[in-house]
This record gives structure tokens, sequence and C-alpha cells, in this order.
């Protein structure tokens, strides 16, 4: 039997993320199992890797402002590249009570400290984008320290970092067994041998529920089915274009290499672990794309390239971060509902100060934490693309 300080269960780039974290803070001790035979095969890998501070409650704003600048100076800091892109998120406007909400969200974000974000007139993105439909468009909103990110990329240089400095990844390790005694996790069973040690992260993505059962942990946690669409080369609309999000019906889309990376979180969706494609979905989001983006009536998609992947949603749209209360040394880092890839960074500090010192300066991590379902104290973010 092997032992370690911490054994995270998933190398995406949540799991990368606290084993940099933990590693920088010194604790070298570090596994991470991860069941498949390469990283980034489950949520990372098919993420739109945008990053963005524009939320509407002040704990998601928080981790965005930890997150963007670490991904900024993620190079110089961790020696690798992450291709971070700072080219914006913007939000359009298409009636009085997006507006409204516009404004609420951005007080809040200018009062915890974002610089860059600012309200706009109709006016000005009609300007900016003529290629828009914008009869309709009455303001927005745009913080040009959003942008996007390689998810692939950046999981691989945090766990490169973190293997430098001591933590082991194992590859094809499947978790098998938690193992408790009455103190709480005292190892994990995996495909690869047995680990002894007194801390576990849970970082399974979509599959965290049935990790989290394995220490008789009930976690509200649930895959949904999102789709992207890439395009053809195209260049009738600017590549410079930050991500552009139709708040009228949530379609959103951002350059991607010499053509646009398409989504649109379809309401008929259910849960469920699908993973295929449906190449249907490919007329409903060209109707839409093509409606804002009247050029878009003519943009080259091959649907054997689009891709479907996991969220992890929670019903409040906010991760579950920290000890499971029943289970000592059971840490979860799960139920990012569409932001893990922005929110690794902010996440990676939280788990590891909460590992390592039983609490965390960078949010209230009372907010996150399993008991908030049971005892009502839900936060639900609405800024959900």
């Amino acid at each position: 039997m092997q032992t370690a300080d911490v054994v995270i269960i998933g190398g995406g780039i949540v799991g990368s993320s606290i084993a940099y974290h933990l590693t920088s803070a010194g604790c070298r001790d570090v596994v991470v199992v991860e069941r498949e035979s390469a990283q980034g095969k489950g949520s990372t890998g098919k993420s739109m890797g945008g990053v963005r501070a524009q939320f509407s409650t002040p704990v998601n704003i928080q981790m965005s402002l930890y997150s963007i600048p670490f991904y900024a100076s993620f190079e110089e800091r961790i020696g690798y590249p992450c291709d971070y892109r700072p080219q914006g998120y913007l939000f359009c406007a298409t009636s009085e009570g997006h507006l409204a909400y516009l404004r609420a969200n951005h007080e809040k974000q200018v009062a915890l400290g974002l610089k860059n974000v600012q309200l706009m007139h109709g006016e000005e993105i009609r300007r900016m984008y003529p290629q828009l439909r914008g009869d309709d468009i009455v303001g927005g909103s745009f913080c040009s320290t959003d942008g996007f990110v390689d998810p692939y990329s950046a999981m691989n240089g945090l766990m490169k970092w973190a293997s430098d400095h001591g933590a082991k990844l194992y590859k094809n390790s499947a978790v098998t067994r938690l193992i408790r005694d009455e103190r709480g996790i005292a190892g994990v069973e995996t495909s690869a041998g047995r680990f002894a040690t007194r801390k576990v992260v849970n970082c399974a993505g979509a599959w965290a529920a049935g990790v989290a059962a394995m220490a008789d942990v009930d976690l509200p946690v649930e895959p949904l089915r999102r789709m992207l669409v890439p395009s053809e080369p195209f260049d009738q609309f600017p590549h410079s274009a930050p991500m552009i999000i139709d708040m009228s019906n949530g379609f959103h889309f951002r350059p991607e290499g010499r053509g646009f990376l398409l989504a649109w979180n379809d309401p008929e969706e259910t849960p469920g672990f699908k993973t295929e494609f449906d190449p249907a979905f490919v007329e409903k989001i060209l109707t839409r794309a093509a409606d804002r983006v009247p050029c878009f009536a003519d943009l080259p998609v091959n649907a054997a390239r689009a891709w479907a992947g996991l969220y992890e949603m929670t019903p409040d749209h906010h991760p579950i971060l920290g000890e499971a209360p029943q289970v000592p040394g059971f840490f979860l880092a799960n139920g990012f509902s569409g932001h893990g890839v922005m929110h690794a960074p902010a996440t990676g500090k939280i788990l590891s100060d909460l590992i390592l010192t039983g609490k965390t300066d960078l949010i209230d991590a009372s907010l996150l934490n399993l008991a908030r379902f049971s005892e009502g104290h839900l936060i639900h973010e609405t800024a959900v693309l």
C-alpha cells in the first residue's frame, strides 16, 4: 500500500489546479488518479474555454477576480502557455429588464473591484459590430479582461508544474472504493492499487455524485449535455470580436481559429450522461445565429466537427466546495455548472487553503458548502450560459 497526504480523484482542470496549488504551498505528497488513459477526456477537453467576471453573485465574481489574473500571468507563473486571449465578453440586452439586470450586476462587479467592466448604449454596440442585427439591442455590458483560454493547455500546464514539484499522476486508474474508519477517510482503492490517506478530493466532474456515494454522501450534482458547433473558416465577421451573448435567447459565439464557435443552451435538454452530438442541433443553433448575425446565414458548418460535453449542474448553479460535513477528510470540488474552466484557479486556491489550514480568505467558503442544500441557504447564479 502506498501513502499520500492528499489523493485527488479526477485529473481534469479542477483536479490539476488543486494539485498545483497544493504543491506550490509546499504539500509534495499529492496523488492524482485519473480513470482515463489521458487527462481532459471529460468536460475539460470539451469546454468552450470562456473566462469572465461578469456574474451576478459576489462569490462568483470573487472567484473570477482571482482566476482571470491567474490566467493572464499563467505562462510567467507556470512556464507553460494557456492561450489566454482577453477579447472580452459582450452581453447584448434586448429589453429594459435585461438592461436593469446588467446594471445591478455591474454595481456588484465594480464594488468588488472589477475595473474593466462598462455598460454600453445600443448605438455603441451597433457602431462596433454593424454585422449584428441591432434594431432591438437597447444596451449591453462589456468587460475587456474577460475572454478565452485553451482549457487543455491550461490543464496540462498545471499538472506538469505539479508533477515537476512532487505530485504523482496515475492514469488508467479507476477508483473502486473509499476506505473509512472512525476518524473519517482512511484511504482510496483504485485499479492501480491502494493509497492510505486522510484527505481525498472529489474532482470527478459530471461523475462526482457516484464518487460521493462511495463515501455515503448525497451530492446534488447531475450531468447536462451542452453542444458546441464550430464553423469552417469565415471572414465576414471580425476575428477580434469578444464572446457575444444574445440575451433574448442565450445564443452566444466567439472567434475560434479562422472560424467561429457557436453555443446555445437548449431548454429542451434533459439531464443524463448523453455525450453524443445530436445533428438536429445544427439547424436549431444556425437559425438563432442567422437571426442575430445575418451574415451567419452563409456560415459554413460541418456537423461532423461539432461535439457534445457535460456540464455538472447543481440546483443553484454554484459549485460545492469544501469538506463533506459528515465525512472528515472528504473534500468536494464539484458542480461548477459550466464554470469549471474559468474558476479552476480559484478552486485550486480555495481547496488547497481548506485542506492545509482549514480556512481560506479568497471567499466566504461557507457559502459554497454542501450543507447549504439541506439548510436552505441556496445562492442562485442567474448569469449562466
